[in-house]
């Protein structure tokens, strides 16, 4: 059970993430209103076209997380290594994530309102943590 549970969780946390980077790319305004990502008149021109770029290459890798998750809930093997893959991805996600809107703060950019770079440090510790735990989790299961 905890095993169906760990998976459904990493599935739901992993869909935000690459769900809100598919719509980042493909819609931003609905992203927007959606508070997936970051207003436009908010941030710095160069952070907006980061933003950009990142949603677009997330789209094409954030999915292995989600594919872990589900072979995990469904006791598939093969959710080991989807699970070390897309760890990785999501811990690499996080802390660039983390350290590139940390640098910017400091330099005084904009990048974003209040309560958006709040939530979008939140929400990368948790898939940082998510990805790195899947990680642990995918190593004791292959030893």
């Amino acid at each position: 059970m905890l095993q169906v549970t760990a998976g459904v969780v990493i599935v739901l946390l992993a869909l935000l993430a690459w769900g809100g980077q598919v719509l980042s790319w493909l819609a931003p305004a609905t992203a927007q209103r959606l508070s997936l990502t970051e207003a436009r008149a908010d941030v710095e021109p160069a952070f907006w076209a980061d933003l950009r770029g990142e949603a677009v290459w997330d789209s094409f890798t954030l999915w292995t997380l989600v594919v872990a998750g589900a072979f995990l809930a469904v006791d598939a093997s093969v959710w080991a290594y989807f699970g070390l893959v897309g760890g990785a991805i999501y811990l690499y996600f996080a802390g660039r994530g983390i350290l590139t809107r940390r640098v910017m703060e400091r330099l005084g950019l904009r990048i974003g309102a209040p309560s958006d770079v709040k939530a979008a440090y939140l929400m990368l510790a948790v898939w940082g943590v998510t990805g790195l735990g899947t990680m642990a989790a995918a190593v004791v299961a292959l030893v």
